[in-house]
């Protein structure tokens, strides 16, 4: 059943049906006997499974079927199965014989990657509910937004009742708190009906420091050659662990008709192997693609500023989170932590916007300096997912704060505009599109002694943060254990039909049905994309033939007059606030215009900061 010495054979591990029974298979490095325990109906039975070599051990058993629940035993120690499909009590209780349901499953709809606006969300606090069959429910409420693609939070299963789910332990079986994983089936194919794509948020970096059972298998799994922000990385090179990454991401997309993944941090996933495990995934995911006939999508984020993970690599796009820092600095003015890399200059958004992210090989600042990125030249515009929200940029924070409750209203509002004219693809998170009032903190659900860790942390973490404590205002810093965080940062939907979050809703679902209906702002890429800056005012013109849409966004507080339009044809499509005209545009304020010509002041001269940007140092890390 397996290859040459130490190679995995292409039967997989865990349970599976069959027509007869039940296929049980395992792998360690640790022990002279395996067996499985089947429980659930009747007393306990114990299976021995059968060595077969180079440490696999299987049975077929006969009779065993779908919703039976079993445990694997190693030299007589009972130990959970990290590769079970379904875990219905948790990744410590058996795992449950599961089998997908068959049937006709709808089509998934054909959009390329430049339809894709991205929905971020956490199923648990999502709805009341915190479940798949909720979240269903609110799809057509999505499509009718506007949003093309949702994306769902890590649902790896994690030990507890609730969590962010980036310390999932067994790769292979949906969190059960959210429901079965038919239930999960079931959003997808509904989702599908509605036009959506759904991508997953897949952690292969690292697992959870709790109902990691591996290393009872085989220590191999992990490796002291290189250290993760978790501890000792996933050691890739062996083919035990690089075959369970490749198949959970199989997993995910051929029998759950996933439509993309997310890979979280891949920064942090090392291989010594002659070809990177990166590689070889996004290998299988263009492979899967043409076996299945749909379009799948591969995202991953990743700090370095690398362009090869898409050029190379083989990578649909990456997370630029340089857009989303240097507008926040802009906004808020704050220079904490990463900020501090970042300075409130209009300029600096225009070259971010202009060159697709900031550092290009300049010296990183923080920490021991070093050169960071590299030029991004032959990257769409689809290729860079921008945001300014998702489940890091406000969970991290001290009090899972939103935006809008620092920068302001109007400031969202404009922060907003650009977002969604801008031609890379756009990520929102959860009620953003309302401008939703629901913070998103750090909530976990571990055991006692982790969980105080897990506190004491968090608590530390933030100590030395001069903007963060100004915020807290007498506020404590939410403790992620405490039921209550996790209670708090479930969405508030009927706030969405009030007031100022009406008037947020309105403008996604205005912005959103320009970027859908716009033959400039649907056809032109990032070679018809220029940006620029003059004093407080980013301006922003996108070109399809002899078409021309600007947007204009006023950083400053007070009102600034616009270039003078006279014979440029000019038309306001729209903007954030009502009180924009062609003439000025108030303070925190963004419109879009559409034009005939450009005003000289809006030709693309590059401001002083384009202009003495360290071309030479680029180019020598490209």
């Amino acid at each position: 059943m397996t290859g040459p010495a130490g190679t995995p054979s292409t039967w997989p591990l865990g349970a599976f049906p069959t027509e007869t029974g039940t296929m049980f298979r395992l792998w360690t490095t640790q022990a002279s006997r395996a067996a499985v325990v089947l429980s659930g109906d009747g007393p306990d039975q114990t299976v021995p499974l059968e060595p077969v070599g180079d440490g696999v051990f299987e049975r077929l058993i006969e009779g065993v079927g779908a919703g039976r629940r079993y445990t694997f035993e190693l030299d007589g120690q009972p130990v959970p199965d990290p590769y079970a499909r379904c875990l219905p009590d948790g990744v410590h209780a058996p795992a449950e014989v599961w089998a997908p349901a068959g049937g006709e499953r709808p089509v998934a709809p054909d959009l390329k990657r430049s339809d894709l606006v991205i929905y971020e969300l956490h199923v648990g606090t999502f709805t009341p509910e915190g479940t798949f069959r909720a979240a269903q429910e609110r799809l057509p409420y999505l499509r009718e937004l506007g949003v093309t693609a949702v994306e769902l939070m890590p649902l790896a299963s994690f030990p507890g009742q609730h969590g962010w789910g980036y310390d999932g332990v067994a790769l292979y079986a949906p969190f059960a708190a959210y429901g079965r994983p038919d239930d999960l089936m079931r959003f997808i194919d509904e989702a599908h009906r509605q036009g959506l794509v759904v991508l997953l948020d897949l952690v292969l970096n690292h697992f959870g420091p709790d109902g990691n059972y591996l290393s009872a298998y085989s220590p191999e799994y992990f490796t002291d050659r290189h250290k993760t922000p978790w501890g000792d990385a996933l050691n890739y090179s062996n083919p035990w662990m690089r075959r369970l990454a490749l198949d959970a991401a199989r997993h995910w997309l051929e029998t759950y008709r996933f439509d993309g993944l997310r890979l979280d941090a891949t920064h942090e996933i090392f291989d010594d192997s002659e070809l990177h495990v990166l590689h070889e995934l996004a290998q299988q995911v263009h492979q899967l693609r043409a076996e299945l006939g749909t379009r799948h999508f591969l995202f991953c984020e990743d700090d370095r500023n690398r362009p090869e993970l898409v050029t190379e690599t083989g990578m649909d796009g990456m997370w630029a989170d340089d857009f989303h820092h240097q507008l926040r600095v802009l906004l808020t003015g704050e220079r904490d932590g990463y900020y501090r890399a970042y300075v409130p200059k209009v300029t600096e958004l225009a070259r971010c916007i202009n060159r697709g992210w900031l550092y290009e090989g300049q010296d990183w600042p923080l920490g021991t300096p070093h050169p960071r990125g590299s030029a991004a030249d032959r990257l769409d515009a689809s290729s860079f997912v921008y945001c300014i929200q998702n489940h890091d940029q406000i969970g991290n924070r001290a009090l899972g704060d939103r935006l809008q409750q620092v920068a302001g209203t109007e400031a969202f509002l404009a922060a907003s505009t650009l977002l969604l004219f801008l031609p890379m693809t756009p990520l929102l998170f959860q009620g953003q599109e309302w401008m939703t009032d629901s913070r998103f903190q750090y909530f976990s659900d571990h055991n006692a002694e982790l969980g105080a860790l897990i506190t004491e942390g968090r608590l530390r973490e933030f100590q030395h943060f001069e903007t963060f404590s100004a915020a807290l205002q007498g506020e404590a810093v939410p403790d992620p254990q405490d039921p209550a965080t996790f209670q708090h940062s479930h969405l508030d939907w009927p706030q969405q039909q009030e007031g100022e979050h009406a008037r947020a809703l309105e403008l996604y679902r205005r912005l959103l049905a320009l970027r859908r209906q716009d033959p400039v702002l649907r056809h032109s890429g990032r070679p018809e994309l220029q940006a620029g800056a003059q004093g407080p005012l980013l301006w922003v013109t996108r070109r399809l033939g002899d078409q021309v849409r600007a947007l204009v966004l006023n950083f400053s507080s007070g009102p600034v007059a616009l270039p003078d339009l006279q014979g440029s044809g000019a038309r306001l499509l729209l903007a954030s606030s009502p009180d924009a005209d062609l003439g000025h545009l108030p303070g925190q304020t963004a419109a879009v215009l559409a034009l005939s010509s450009l005003p000289d002041a809006w030709t693309g001269a590059p401001g002083p900061d384009e202009a003495s940007r360290p071309r030479a140092q680029v180019q020598q890390t490209r």
